[in-house]
């Protein structure tokens, strides 16, 4: 009976309402935008809070590319330019000069170039943006740092975590954690301290947050800090070469292209560095190897892993920069970005989500 008076309804509604109230809000922002166009009713809609909300939450997918060369204005290389792209891609909205550091679910985090080297975070979609107040502590001129936000579904209001590792003032190669919350529209340096670790040599300026968890390439191992319980730990992996970290169904993942294979593992095991070393307890569950051969060329000596998000692998090989998808097997060359650019490459999420 309730299947029956529901389609009854659906078909006594126009298809462009089906769509309106059923499938706008899986949209990526650049198309959403472009349909405003279509008629009154779906410019109303898409642009009402309520809406922004929703497609925030429905639309997790990634579908670029922020990308920057050292002195020179970020730009964008969408996977499919039909649908996903942003105004103004050297993020010129924002009052000076920035370098990309981070980004998570639509949202980006910048950092000024020269001055008190300033924080902002943004939509680059709305030109919505924010100026971060002052860290009470000395980041230094290029800090390890994680943005993080997770849309909910009782929260119509962005809230959003930064964490940031940093060489501590007081002690030889150990990491400092700085935290600013959204909520409280401040910054708090933790208590914790992790040891046998220098950021400013041997740590990626930027990590992946996976599970509660925020995760640092630190030389031939991985630093983990837990925000909701303030503690960290530096992961030595004695299983093989670090790769590339990123996210798979939820799971922090590393991608590791050797020649044309590319080798997935996932972690299943944070505390395996506490372990002998002739245990059996592993930190990776190998997800086994793709031969990428006819995808990636001959050239094999100047091929890497740039980015891994959901089902997708981002490679650079030579000049070319690659997606390759996991589960359909295709490939697809995305547009060639200028020489340099690909020196920092953070992953973007086409969203309407409002600051």
């Amino acid at each position: 009976m309730i299947r029956g008076k529901r389609a009854n309804k659906l078909r006594s509604m126009d298809l462009k309402d089906i769509i309106r109230e059923n499938a706008l809000h899986f949209l990526p922002a650049k198309s959403l935008l472009k349909f405003q166009s279509v008629c009154r009713e779906w410019r109303l809609q898409i642009s009402t809070p309520f809406f922004e909300h929703n497609q925030s939450l429905s639309v997790r997918a990634l579908q670029g590319l922020f990308c920057q060369r050292p002195g020179a204005p970020p730009m964008l290389i969408p996977f499919d330019p039909s649908c996903c792209g942003v105004p103004d891609p050297s993020l010129g909205f924002l009052p000076e000069a920035v370098d990309i550091r981070s980004s998570s679910n639509g949202l980006l985090l910048c950092q000024a170039c020269s001055g008190d080297r300033d924080y902002y975070v943004c939509n680059p979609v709305t030109q919505k943006f924010k100026k971060l107040p002052k860290p009470s502590a000395d980041h230094g001129n290029d800090a390890a740092i994680v943005l993080i936000f997770e849309p909910s579904l009782l929260n119509f209001e962005a809230e959003y975590k930064i964490v940031c590792a940093f060489q501590s003032a007081d002690f030889n190669d150990a990491t400092e954690f700085d935290i600013y919350s959204s909520r409280d529209g401040s910054w708090k340096t933790s208590g914790e301290i992790c040891f046998a670790t220098s950021p400013s040599t041997s740590m990626a300026k930027q990590g992946i947050y996976a599970n509660g968890v925020v995760y640092f390439t630190a030389g031939s191992g991985f630093l983990s800090y837990d925000v909701a319980k303030d503690r960290s730990q530096l992961l030595k992996n004695y299983y093989g070469v670090c790769g590339t970290l990123g996210i798979v169904n939820g799971k922090l993942c590393s991608a590791l292209l050797r020649g044309s294979t590319l080798t997935l593992s996932l972690l299943v095991n944070i505390h395996s560095n506490t372990m002998q070393m002739n245990s059996h307890s592993r930190m990776w569950d190998n997800q086994g190897r793709i031969a990428l051969g006819a995808v990636l060329g001959s050239d094999v000596q100047s091929q890497s892993v740039l980015v891994v998000g959901d089902d997708l692998v981002v490679i650079q090989a030579g000049e070319r920069l690659i997606s390759y998808d996991l589960n359909t097997k295709v490939s697809r060359e995305l547009s060639k970005p200028p020489k340099g650019y690909l020196t920092r490459v953070v992953p973007y999420v086409n969203s309407l989500v409002s600051l």
